[in-house]
């Protein structure tokens, strides 16, 4: 790690912070502000790969995940109206969802990056996103899962209703899954405008 990555690990450290405040406000019926800044961490990811290679790459996913962590060990001593504001399962949910998808977004990327520019962080982060979005909620709504932590309560995310109040019927967090879902896809195709312009910027210094 050299001073070159800095950058990078402010960046990812920065956005994990204010996604996990972020997620405590309401956007919507099924989303939060979190879902808008956390896709932000796979751009990270692949301009630190695409620019200083998948070494570097994943020692600022480890530094990401790393700073997830404590923000969910301060996250379990404030009291919110229902508990905990992060209680084990979404804590165990969010740190494995990160580090998976993130690494395997490196190693994506990797394996597509002497194809056409845009192939390698589309593909990686789109698979990465799914990935992500999976884990997270299985571990920290699932009912299946309730032997994590059978002291929480998450019965609420078990109540039955069409998937965004439109589809077929399922638990409430596979609407919550979706809605975030469909963010990050929207996000990861957004994302290559910055993604192209800031590799451009930097990697002939690199």
């Amino acid at each position: 790690m050299t001073r070159a990555h800095l950058p990078g690990i402010l960046a990812m450290a920065t956005i994990v912070v204010a996604s996990n405040i972020l997620v405590q406000f309401l956007f919507g019926q099924w989303l939060t502000w979190g879902a808008f800044t956390y896709p932000l961490a796979f751009l990270v990811t692949d301009v630190m790969n695409r620019v200083y290679g998948a070494g570097p790459a994943r020692r600022v996913v480890f530094v990401g995940f790393l700073v997830g962590v404590a923000c969910s060990l301060i996250g379990t001593q404030i009291m919110g109206e229902f508990g905990p504001l992060v209680t084990l399962r979404i804590a165990i949910g969010s740190g494995l969802a990160f580090l998976t998808a993130q690494l395997l977004d490196v190693a994506i990327f990797s394996a597509l990056r002497d194809g056409r520019w845009w192939r390698a962080p589309l593909a990686s982060t789109l698979i990465g996103s799914t990935v992500d979005t999976a884990l997270f909620f299985t571990i920290a709504f699932s009912a299946s899962l309730t032997f994590l932590e059978p002291a929480n309560d998450v019965s609420w995310a078990g109540e039955v209703l069409p998937i965004l109040g439109l589809g077929p019927a399922a638990p409430l967090w596979v609407s919550l899954a979706v809605a975030d879902w469909m963010v990050k896809l929207s996000l990861a195709l957004i994302a290559l405008i910055p993604f192209r312009v800031i590799t451009a910027r930097l990697a002939p210094a690199a």
